[in-house]
């Protein structure tokens, strides 16, 4: 067989011509430059200087917190969480999709292999089996055939990158799932170990309460006190031992949240977590880099930049379609009406040429299309900024709300002082008789209160500092 001479002379220079047309042609619609991200020069504010610096942030940063259990938590997490697998076989899609766009700038071969048993009209106009409609005949047939778009307008380049973008968006949301993933675990394992500390305090406020009714009963009995301060001793006692129910169901809610994040069931970390712990506290200061490295952080953002990527690349996709497209198409192969004949070179046959698809009507459609694909950029330009400016906010709020939250600390942990002074003093002098017990009430009512924000403000305190943490967009790795 003489396939050789046939692809020299004509299917080898029509695709050399296909390549050279591809190559030269130009792209259509705006090229993407990366928008620059308006930010500030520094993040610090005069409350926390000395508590945050300029180093990059931690990408472990539950590290910081200096909690063994944290750190195994969130490494649960990062393998078993079932939303962010779900992020995972998302990306996976976008890259198959990927994929499959980009195939478009490759010529299609198929191959085939035909067999038929058939007889043409005796009427008809044409008869190309030579037997004039009177005979069953056999037509057996084989080749291959390709067919490939020329680029020469950048449609299918602009494509691509649209759908290289998409993988970028898809990435950036994986990232975006990881970080948030890390944000909840840790806020949910701070909470929990707020909760079992306010069940701590409710309960030696409780042993407080069970001694002083215990006294006031006694008292009464001698004398010396009234049925009014047996009750109020024991109304007392009653109102601190209902706040241990409400945080028992807090905990078991927390413990929950926590197990659903690492994919277990209802009460599985019980066992582990169930044993109180301190509220985990930041170690040192904390590194928030620099604002101009946010971009790069934050997944949002990272997002957001994709997003408008691809909605630019689709204006050369909308602004290519007004050309016209050029298809080369060929194919070489036999057909026989006898098997024993098939892949002889008098069997051989072949076709080879361009087709031009030239659009000259279409109701305006191409138009709308192209309005359609700037709007769509220009709205995203417009999100783009507003994610950014968001970012920005997120930041700034975070870390006011530590420093803030530091300095209410402070005070807090001054007036439980001052409180547990009170309560010694006044409960002395009820003892001996000097002050009624409604003043013992009040004063130990107050403590309580006290102690319970003191809590409180050490867990918001650690939870401001993983917000901050996650307003910078910290804890990516890759893995």
């Amino acid at each position: 067989m003489k396939i050789r001479p046939i692809l020299a002379t004509a299917i080898l220079p029509a695709l050399a011509t296909a390549v050279l047309l591809t190559l030269s042609g130009c792209v259509m619609g705006p090229d993407f430059h990366a928008p620059a991200a308006q930010l500030p020069a520094t993040w610090a504010p005069q409350a926390l200087r000395g508590q945050v610096t300029e180093q990059e942030i931690s990408t472990q940063w539950w590290d910081r917190f200096d909690d063994p259990l944290l750190s195994q938590l969130i490494d649960k997490a990062r393998t078993s969480n079932l939303d962010l697998k779900m992020a995972v076989e998302r990306l996976d899609q976008s890259r198959a999709a990927f994929q499959h766009i980009a195939a478009d700038r490759l010529p299609t071969l198929d191959g085939a292999a035909d067999y038929r048993r058939a007889r043409n009209s005796e009427k008809g106009l044409a008869d190309n089996s030579g037997l004039d409609g009177k005979k069953n005949f056999s037509l057996w047939s084989a080749g291959l055939g390709s067919t490939w778009e020329l680029d020469v307008w950048g449609r299918v380049r602009r494509a691509i990158e649209a759908a290289d973008a998409g993988v970028t968006v898809a990435e950036a949301d994986r990232r975006s799932v990881y970080v948030a993933l890390m944000a909840e675990t840790a806020s949910n394992y701070i909470k929990l170990r707020g909760i079992q500390a306010l069940l701590a305090v409710t309960r030696q406020n409780l042993a407080t309460a069970d001694r002083t009714t215990t006294l006031t009963r006694i008292r009464f009995e001698q004398g010396v006190a009234t049925d009014l301060d047996v009750s109020q001793a024991a109304a007392l006692k009653a109102s601190i031992k209902a706040r241990l129910s409400s945080l028992a169901q807090q905990e078991l809610e927390t413990l929950n949240a926590l197990s659903l994040l690492v994919a277990e069931p209802p009460e599985a970390l019980a066992s582990t977590l169930k044993q109180p712990r301190p509220v985990p506290r930041v170690r040192g200061g904390i590194g928030v880099g620099l604002p101009s490295e946010l971009a790069q952080r934050r997944p949002d953002v990272w997002q957001a930049e994709a997003e408008l990527h691809a909605a630019t690349a689709d204006i050369g996709v909308a602004t290519a379609s007004f050309y016209p497209s050029i298809t080369l198409s060929g194919s070489l192969g036999f057909q026989a009406r006898q098997l024993s004949d098939l892949g002889s070179w008098g069997s051989r046959q072949f076709a080879i040429g361009p087709a031009l698809d030239i659009p000259i009507f279409e109701g305006g459609r191409l138009k709308a299309m192209l309005r359609l694909s700037e709007a769509r950029q220009r709205e995203k330009a417009l999100a783009y900024r507003k994610v950014v400016l968001t970012a920005w906010h997120e930041v700034d709020d975070a870390l006011s709300g530590l420093a803030n939250e530091r300095v209410r600390q402070g005070d807090l942990q001054e007036a439980v002082a001052e409180s547990q002074k009170a309560f010694a003093s006044a409960n002395a002098q009820y003892k001996q008789g000097a002050v009624d017990y409604i003043n013992v009430l009040s004063v130990q009512d107050k403590l309580l209160s006290n102690e319970s924000a003191l809590t409180n403000s050490e867990v918001a305190v650690s939870l401001a500092a993983v917000k901050l943490y996650q307003a910078l967009g910290g804890g990516w790795r890759e893995s």
